[in-house]
């Protein structure tokens, strides 16, 4: 995002169909291994939530198969980073929660992400970091917001 762009393009401007290709390579260029990719996800995920999150609810926000949740959640708590704990609301159901070390992890992962962020911007102003950084977390919560609403109409 250079300077000179206008903020008022249209919304048929053909730059936005560049705009799932770009977050693809934003996914593929991180700087970190696939493990980490998915811990993080996770770590994430269950911070974020409003309130409990389950195995279920974790592989819904995810988007993937209970199965492939299950997995990534017994690797993250046999590393000690998330451990198993009755639901406040309802004992009979297992949620999961970020350990001291989970945590520690989460901000590691952070860490490392601002460090990449600010190399990867090294010539941009910075106003324009701050107005990306911004705008990509402004989408991030607007995203999830439709997710969730597109899936719990979906139920109904």
């Amino acid at each position: 995002m250079s300077s000179a762009s206008s903020p008022e393009q249209p919304a048929d401007d053909p730059l936005l169909d560049q705009i799932g290709p770009a977050l693809s390579r934003l996914r593929r260029r991180t700087p970190a291994s696939s493990k980490d990719l998915s811990r993080n996800l996770v770590l994430n995920v269950i911070a974020d939530a409003p309130g409990e999150t389950t195995v279920g609810g974790l592989a819904a926000e995810m988007g993937v198969a209970q199965p492939v949740a299950s997995r990534t959640v017994a690797a993250c708590i046999d590393d000690g980073l998330l451990r198993r704990a009755a639901s406040q609301s309802d004992g009979r159901r297992t949620v999961l929660v970020l350990t001291e070390h989970g945590e520690a992890e989460r901000g590691r992962f952070a860490s490392e992400q601002r460090a990449a962020f600010q190399e990867i911007t090294a010539a941009w102003s910075p106003e324009e970091r701050v107005q990306f950084a911004r705008l990509l977390v402004r989408y991030g919560v607007d995203a999830t917001a439709w997710s969730r609403a597109r899936a719990a109409s979906a139920q109904t």
